[in-house]
């Protein structure tokens, strides 16, 4: 069995973890780290610091109505994204425990295509010249 990192737990709530496919499990947010547990497979779990994470980058639709998934950026590690049942509240927990600046919104998909759009005509550009 694993042994939490945390003393204090904040926020529990079932979740996936976004791996090479998805693994369900428990996230729970607590005092010291963030961490996901898998419910059939004890050997996949996931322990991050706060003090090792450097990001949390999150997709947002509907102005901030509906929250699908989100990604934690560590220092060391790489990054993991993980979906919950109630991803509202555990970034709320998370953003309890980590600084303002680190809380991330992922661009969309309109700005994704116009920032392509507005490269590929300055290559064009470049090209004629």
């Amino acid at each position: 069995m694993v042994k939490s990192l945390n003393t204090k737990m904040d926020m529990s709530c079932k979740g996936t973890w976004y791996r090479n496919g998805p693994f369900y499990g428990n996230i729970m947010v607590g005092d010291n780290a963030f961490e996901f547990y898998n419910e059939t497979k004890l050997q996949d779990y996931i322990q991050i610091p706060w003090d090792e994470i450097t990001y949390v980058v999150a997709d947002v639709y509907f102005g901030g109505k509906y929250i699908p998934r989100f990604e934690i950026r560590t220092k060391s590690n790489g990054t993991f994204r993980f979906s919950a049942r109630n991803s509202r509240q555990t970034l709320r927990a998370i953003k309890a425990r980590i600084p303002r600046e680190s809380l991330r919104k992922a661009p969309s998909m309109g700005f994704i295509l116009k920032h392509r759009f507005k490269n590929l005509g300055k290559i064009i550009l470049k090209k004629k010249a």
